[in-house]
């Protein structure tokens, strides 16, 4: 009964941090460092300008006025013109909305295949370990970019052929470090506890087992965005992804590179959102993962 018991006492990296009034305060230590600060305000930023962006009294970001095109910036234009007439700012921010999509849906369908392959292989262990990890460590004999660009070439042109290559291929190093978490969660006593009382493989897997390895989980999704950002801008930038007049910051990239030598700024300015929008997301997520880390000690303690 007292194993039984233990079970209750236990949380996870994710609770033991945001319960209770030291949680609450080491979050806000945290959060208050210049650089997950910084992450976070860049994130915001970028969530915002995204969602708000159908909203914002911008000019439509298709329509073309070739009477206007290569304009430096104005009042009329705070960012100036392309080569085709359109509004940069406009552009960006509802290419901010286009990275956004891209890369929860990415992020969504990564993270569920690294779920199901690292957690099944980690529970359950034997043949099924072994041949899971077999195909772990075939695909991570290729570099990520370039396996999703073979799956986005074979698929054809298009955004949503983009976000399955890459969702097919990011997952693989996710699904190690899942199952080495698992590994460790299974071989805890709450986990021996319920196995005692009779509880089946699912309900351990989805009451002991996911709870307790949320942490690491979080932390490594966080992190993982502005990869995924980089890599579908680098797919959207050969052509593979959105296709014109889809504003999208990596084939704004594409579209700018004939304008190099007199109108560097149109490469300057998608570039530098798709920067910052890496930057901010990996000073986040270098945040929450020495947040969440129980190896961690509070900041400045």
């Amino acid at each position: 009964m007292a194993v039984v018991t233990k079970r209750r006492e236990e949380h996870s990296p994710l609770e033991a941090v945001a319960s209770g009034a030291h949680g609450r305060r080491r979050w806000a230590a945290r959060l208050l460092e210049p650089g997950t600060a910084l992450g976070l305000f860049l994130v915001v930023s970028l969530l915002l300008m995204g969602l708000l962006s159908p909203w914002l009294p911008l000019d439509d970001p298709t329509k073309i006025n070739l009477s206007e095109r290569l304009l430096p910036p104005s009042p009329g234009h705070l960012l100036g013109t392309d080569h085709l007439g359109r509004d940069t700012l406009s552009r960006v921010a509802h290419g901010a909305r286009m990275t956004l999509l891209a890369a929860a849906a990415t992020l969504a369908l990564s993270m569920t295949i690294a779920l199901a392959v690292g957690i099944l292989s980690g529970y359950y262990g034997g043949w099924l370990d072994t041949a899971l990890m077999a195909v772990v460590d075939l695909l991570l004999a290729f570099p990520s970019l370039i396996l999703a660009l073979a799956v986005a070439g074979a698929l054809g042109p298009g955004l949503f052929n983009v976000l399955l290559a890459a969702g097919a291929v990011w997952w693989v190093g996710h699904a190690r470090i899942i199952r080495g978490v698992t590994l460790g969660a299974r071989q805890t006593e709450y986990v021996t506890a319920a196995r005692a009382v009779g509880a089946g493989h699912l309900r351990i897997i989805l009451r002991h087992i996911a709870p307790n390895i949320l942490g690491p989980i979080v932390v490594i999704a966080s992190l993982d965005v502005g990869w995924i950002i980089l890599g579908i801008a680098g797919l959207n930038f050969l052509g593979l992804g959105a296709q014109p007049p889809t504003p999208e910051w990596g084939a704004m990239l594409n579209d700018a590179r004939p304008h190099l030598q007199t109108s560097p700024r149109l490469l300057m300015i998608p570039g530098a959102a798709i920067f910052l929008a890496v930057l901010g997301f990996n000073l986040l997520g270098d945040g929450l993962r020495d947040l969440l880390d129980p190896r961690t000690g509070p900041p400045g303690g």
